[in-house]
């Protein structure tokens, strides 16, 4: 007995799902079904709906969105197959959009397969991926401060004095001898500052926050690797496998890693003519972020220092030996790219791209080592 298989199309919203299917052959338009609430009894009740047919088979996707991936789990509880793909322009014509023809036009491009399904993380994995981004709003509610306290003494011809860096200890002495005449702008003062020790602290309770999940987190093995890497830290290398998951699962070569990441060059070609420009900066915003930021530190010369040695103990061979081959080959590539008068961006920037190359490789050797385990397990 064959099975029939209905291609659904859902277009989520926060308060209603609009359902269209699909049936399986090209000659059938899909149809719209209608509407329901956003919540997991109405899916329910809707997958009994629509398997009320003996051998009736759903495969269901929807767009990534700001409802995130419950809706996907709430389908894999109920046994019914729920992908999530990547945002596309659902409609041709602009000047009418609903959520009716966005719902049919998923069915009909999902029956198709000519949309992309996009990585959905474990929910262990997404609660360290919160953390992460998190932490990350604190430190950019922090620099937001600091900049508003800054044009406030810029107002004031209140200058930092020569000779002192910006937010040592020496500049937070300074602030404290800063007193004004009006006693609105002494109250607009100590709240900028306020602002600024609150982002602080919730920056070190993120991070030491962070440093308990990632011993007990699934990851672990990754993050402990990735710390190899010259400019790779405890907070980059849990961003890098939080927001990542499983690199080598995901990425069949490094060249997608870096696509992904939005790091590759981005390119007009017609006929016999080419044209590459700047990064595309297409991916994910958070791994090209810290990935140039680790960057730089290979502009200088190879060596394994202290903070790098203890990251290091423990580690495999073959972890270490990629982690020095990157010093080795990224610093050259810096010098080399310097040498010709490439803007230093743009240098640091095709650094970053073939260091996601040696974090790839990493990945790769993780892999390797769980598997070895796996087939140990199963000789014994």
């Amino acid at each position: 007995m064959s099975i029939t298989t209905k291609y659904v199309g859902l277009d989520v919203s926060k308060d209603k799902i609009v359902i269209a299917i699909a049936n399986e052959g090209r000659d059938e338009l899909p149809r719209y079904w209608g509407s329901i609430d956003h919540t997991k009894e109405a899916v329910r009740k809707l997958i009994g709906q629509l398997t009320k047919e003996d051998n009736v088979k759903l495969d269901v996707c929807y767009e990534a969105g700001p409802t995130g991936f419950v809706l996907q789990r709430w389908f894999l509880e109920f046994f019914v197959e729920c992908s999530v793909v990547a945002p596309i322009s659902l409609t041709t014509n602009t000047r009418i959009k609903t959520d009716k023809r966005d719902a049919l036009r998923l069915a009909q491009l999902w029956r198709a397969r000519e949309l992309t399904p996009i990585y959905v993380p474990s929910v262990e994995d997404e609660a360290l991926r919160d953390l992460v981004r998190a932490r990350e709003d604190a430190v950019e509610d922090q620099n937001r401060s600091r900049q508003r306290l800054m044009k406030f003494l810029l107002r004031h011809q209140l200058l930092l004095p020569k000779g002192k860096t910006k937010w040592s200890r020496a500049h937070e002495e300074w602030l404290d001898t800063l007193r004004f005449d009006q006693e609105c702008e002494d109250i607009v003062f100590q709240e900028y500052r306020n602002c600024i020790r609150e982002a602080g602290q919730r920056i070190a309770r993120y991070e030491k926050e962070m440093e308990k999940q990632v011993a007990s987190s699934s990851l672990a093995p990754l993050i402990q690797a990735l710390q190899a890497l010259r400019g790779v830290a405890l907070i980059t290398a849990t961003t890098l496998a939080a927001e990542l998951g499983n690199i080598t699962g995901r990425f069949a070569h490094p060249g997608q890693l870096m696509s992904y990441a939005g790091l590759v060059p981005s390119e007009k070609s017609s006929g016999g003519s080419r044209w590459q420009g700047g990064i595309t900066k297409a991916g994910n915003a958070h791994i090209r972020r810290v990935v140039i930021e680790a960057a730089w530190n290979y502009r200088h010369s190879p060596a394994i220092r202290r903070a790098l040695r203890e990251r290091l103990d423990g580690l495999s061979s073959a972890v270490q030996e990629v982690a020095w081959n990157a010093q080795k080959r990224l610093h050259q590539k810096y010098k080399r790219l310097s040498a010709k008068g490439k803007q230093r961006g743009r240098v640091v920037t095709a650094v970053a791209r073939e260091l996601l190359g040696f974090i790839w490789a990493i990945a790769r050797e993780i892999e390797k080592d769980k598997n070895d385990l796996v087939q140990i397990g199963r000789s014994c």
